[in-house]
Order: structure tokens, then C-alpha cells, then sequence
């Protein structure tokens, strides 16, 4: 398992439970979209200066074990 996963926590009574960075109430998702829609990691850090670098690669890491249990339905193209 990757250390920086120790950086997120899931507590029931923080964001209804919803993953979070450790210490704050910043969903990993909301991490993940920003990256997604292709923000910098740059920008995000300036956007949430609480936060830092390594908490975005434990987002990534997160997400990263999410997806080998649990996997999103896609539409085939065509």
C-alpha cells in the first residue's frame, strides 16, 4: 500500500464520510477533478494553500487504489 495514503482520512462525521485530505475538508474528488479538467498541481497548491504537493499525490494514490476495486460503467464509443 502507498504511504502517502496515510495523508487521507474517512471519518463519518467529516464530509458525510466522503474521503478527505487529512487535517482539512477538501475531498479527494474535488482533488482528482481539478486535475482532471487540467488544472496544475501549481494551481491547485495556490488555490489551497492549506494543502501540499504531497497531498495531491496521495489523491492520486487514492483514486489510484480505488480503481483497481471498484470501476465506472463507460458507454462504447459508436
Amino acid at each position: 500500500m502507498n504511504p502517502l495514503l496515510a495523508r487521507i482520512s474517512v471519518e463519518p462525521e467529516i464530509c458525510f464520510g466522503k474521503p478527505c485530505i487529512k487535517g482539512t475538508r477538501i475531498w479527494v474528488s474535488l482533488i482528482l477533478d481539478l486535475l482532471a479538467s487540467g488544472s496544475s498541481a501549481e494551481a491547485i497548491l495556490a488555490d489551497y494553500p492549506q494543502i501540499e504537493k504531497d497531498d495531491i499525490l496521495a489523491c492520486i494514490a487514492y483514486g489510484a487504489e480505488m480503481s483497481r476495486e471498484n470501476y465506472v460503467e463507460l458507454k462504447k464509443a459508436g
